[in-house]
């Protein structure tokens, strides 16, 4: 038999040289007095805070987060270096860059051969919004689109009919993009109308956030989707190795729904059950607007929302982008919105792309809320409890209730992600502020302006333009309630009128111009909106739809109270004092 024997690496008869070696270092190191210890520590710090200095210099582009940074390199030296690592620039990855630019590419080149032009601004926009739009143009590919048919649904209990009711209707394909699913409550509804249209043939594709929707990637629910045939993908997976290459805090915070080929839902509302969602937050139940839009044209909004979301899934995995590129090769010969769709098939989570460019491919031409705890409450339905009967909506609700569909609509997709359109969504916001000429009015979760944003509305007070922020009055992130509140002062000084929701957490994002312009969809006032995430947001051109918003802003309004500046400011000093500073990290939260 044979015998393997280990000998000791630190042996001084095999190895002598490494042992005077060993015992060489071993004195040196007795002769260092802590005073060296103390200038090799000083060394290191210095050197590693001068390398940071250059890199937030170098690759920040926004004052505020570079300013923000370097405080915090200097208040807490080592563990900011680390925090810089991981959360400190808006990188989604190399991979899915390169992914996203690929998706794109593919689908430009069929828009040019298929001589589709998306980048179209209409000739009836008025003038004076024709440059704003350019921007989202310029970034994004999309243009503006008439014709449209839109529903602004204002309850939970309405868009869940909605929805339900076109899901039942639907004949060929369901794609859905969601920040938040949560199968609770009426959610299941919805995911039992998935299950119906995917056994009856119709294509149906789910992609949901990793973070966003972790509850619903480890409840049942999501394996009985996909044993009925429905196609879900993990959107920015998140692990420890992924976090070495990519921030994990940059999530897909998109709402987005396209059934067949002339419906599609975008806005605040995620797939959530607000009778179930986050109850033990003490803010209410989540109230939340959402657009459903109809438009028979063979370019429409309708058709933008079904490009971002192809896209976006085909940029997940190297295996979704194959699939696209087979797509374009094999099943398209001439342009047509009735492709081939295979029937779905039971898939691995962000493995396969079954049919998800079976539809939309010939007409593409395309340039969180903070990262909360979404575990699975523990909260369970009542025995015999019936989740089917909604509550009944509150009085000013009822109000906003059932309102018309708006025929002739004109409006925009503004898609936005980090490194891919830029800042897209805050320059148009800067852009339209500064144009106003009677009223800019907002309803935001999340407000923490940078300086521009808040000289901006400021300024606009001052020029006589009428500025009410509409906020909840209190929300569910402690950091982001302290650094808006150290705006308030200086936005009433200048005459905003800034109004606290009582009546829950608003959580709508829409912002109102003048009569004949609004920004509506996913993004909140904040630099994580406008820098890190990835968000879709409609611009609206119709004075008629443009009102309906208005008056769900005017029914918010009865349920808050205004600030008055005298009684702010007599709060006691330490209070104002920790808001400001909060303030001085608020580009980072």
């Amino acid at each position: 038999m044979t015998r393997f024997i280990f000998v000791p690496a630190t042996s001084t008869s095999t190895y002598p040289a490494l042992s005077e070696e060993l015992e060489a270092a071993s004195v040196w190191l007795q002769t260092v007095s802590a005073g060296d210890w103390a200038w090799l520590g000083v060394s290191i710090h210095i050197t590693l805070t001068v390398f940071m200095i250059v890199r937030i210099l170098s690759t920040q582009r926004n004052n505020g987060i570079a300013i923000a940074w370097l405080v915090l390199l200097f208040a807490i030296p080592f563990l900011s270096i680390i925090a810089y690592v991981l959360v400190g620039e808006p990188y989604l990855g190399k991979s899915y860059k390169s992914r996203n630019s690929q998706a794109q590419k593919m689908l430009k080149a069929v828009a040019k051969r298929e001589a589709i032009q998306l980048a179209k601004v209409d000739d009836t926009l008025p003038q004076r919004y024709q440059g704003v739009s350019r921007i989202g143009t310029f970034d994004t590919g999309f243009g503006v689109y008439d014709k449209h048919k839109m529903q602004l649904l204002t309850s939970a209990q309405a868009t869940f009919e909605s929805l339900i009711s076109d899901i039942n209707h639907a004949t060929t394909l369901i794609l859905m993009e969601f920040y938040i699913i949560y199968p609770k409550g009426r959610v299941q509804e919805v995911f039992e109308a998935l299950i119906a249209a995917a056994q009856r043939g119709v294509e149906c594709q789910i992609l949901a956030d990793s973070v966003g929707s972790f509850s619903f990637f480890t409840d049942d629910w999501h394996k009985r989707l996909t044993q009925a045939g429905v196609t879900i993908h993990q959107s920015l997976p998140v692990g420890l190795f992924k976090t070495l290459f990519k921030r994990t805090d940059l999530r897909n915070h998109r709402k987005i729904v396209v059934i067949d080929d002339d419906i599609g839902y975008t806005g605040s509302f995620n797939l959530v059950d607000p009778e179930f969602f986050k109850q033990d937050k003490a803010v209410g139940q989540w109230i939340d607007l959402i657009m459903r839009i109809e438009s028979e044209k063979p370019v429409s909004v309708v058709t933008a929302l079904a490009a971002v979301n192809v896209t976006d899934i085909g940029a997940e995995s190297l295996t979704n982008l194959k699939e696209l590129g087979l797509r374009i090769d094999n099943n398209i010969n001439i342009y047509t919105r009735k492709l081939y769709r295979p029937k779905p098939a039971i898939n691995d989570i962000n493995d396969k792309a079954s049919g998800y460019l079976s539809r939309q491919i010939a007409s593409f031409n395309l340039s969180d809320e903070y990262g909360h705890d979404f575990k699975a409450s523990d909260q369970k339905v009542q025995e015999g409890a019936d989740e089917r009967l909604p509550q009944k909506l509150a009085g000013y609700m009822q109000q906003i209730a059932n309102l018309p569909a708006i025929d002739n609509v004109m409006a925009q997709l503004i898609p936005s992600a980090p490194r891919i359109t830029e800042h897209v969504i805050y320059n148009t916001l800067l852009t339209v502020f500064h144009r106003a000429d009677r009223r800019i009015q907002i309803t935001t979760p999340y407000f923490v302006p940078d300086e521009a944003l808040l000289a901006a509305l400021t300024t606009a007070a001052k020029r006589g333009v009428e500025v009410t922020l509409i906020l909840p009055k209190k929300v569910d992130s402690f950091f982001v309630q302290h650094a808006s509140q150290a705006s308030y002062s200086i936005l009433m000084e200048a005459g905003v009128n800034i109004a606290l929701f009582n009546g829950g957490l608003l959580h709508a994002k829409t912002v109102v111009i003048d009569d004949d312009y609004c920004l509506f969809g996913t993004v909140n006032m904040d630099m994580r909106s406008f820098y890190l995430n990835m968000e879709i947001s409609l611009a609206l051109y119709t004075p008629s739809i443009v009102a309906q918003v208005v008056r769900c802003q005017q029914a918010y309004l009865t349920q808050c109270e205004m600030l008055d500046l005298a009684h702010w400011e007599s709060r006691p000093t330490y209070k104002r004092l920790f808001d400001s500073g909060i303030r001085l990290f608020s580009p980072l939260l």
